[in-house]
């Protein structure tokens, strides 16, 4: 703390601000909330995208769809992006769950999981859980 000249002081405190379900956040540089939530943050477009994944998971193994390419003409969407959705199927039973119980960390973002992760839970846990 320091004097700002007045009979008052100024106090720096590090922390961010981040966007969670059209709701600002403050997140402490730990990557921990500085206001504990009295209810959990769901995010809908992760868990839509993670059902999503599981659903197409179960049409390819099924046979509903042949390959990634037939899936993605049926869905009308490119295959690139179907693939992309598709490794969410592998997620660690314990990001999936965070996420539906809305007890993730705050700095992570449906774009994070859309990107490339490890198969290996313990990383992919390190991997989603850990601020880069």
């Amino acid at each position: 703390m320091m004097s700002d000249g007045t009979d008052g002081f100024i106090t720096d405190i590090p922390m961010s601000f981040k966007k969670r379900s059209g709701k600002a956040i403050i997140v402490l540089p730990n990557g921990e909330r500085a206001i504990a939530r009295r209810e959990a943050i769901i995010d809908n477009s992760m868990i839509k995208v993670i059902a999503r994944a599981y659903r197409w998971q179960r049409m390819l193994l099924d046979g509903t769809h042949s390959s990634i390419d037939d899936l993605s003409r049926a869905e009308k969407i490119t295959a690139s992006y179907v693939s992309r959705v598709l490794r969410l199927a592998y997620l660690s039973p314990t990001i999936v769950e965070a996420i539906l119980d809305g007890k993730y960390p705050a700095h992570l973002r449906l774009k994070d999981l859309m990107e490339p992760f490890p198969l290996d839970w313990d990383r992919q846990v390190a991997h989603f859980f850990v601020e880069k």
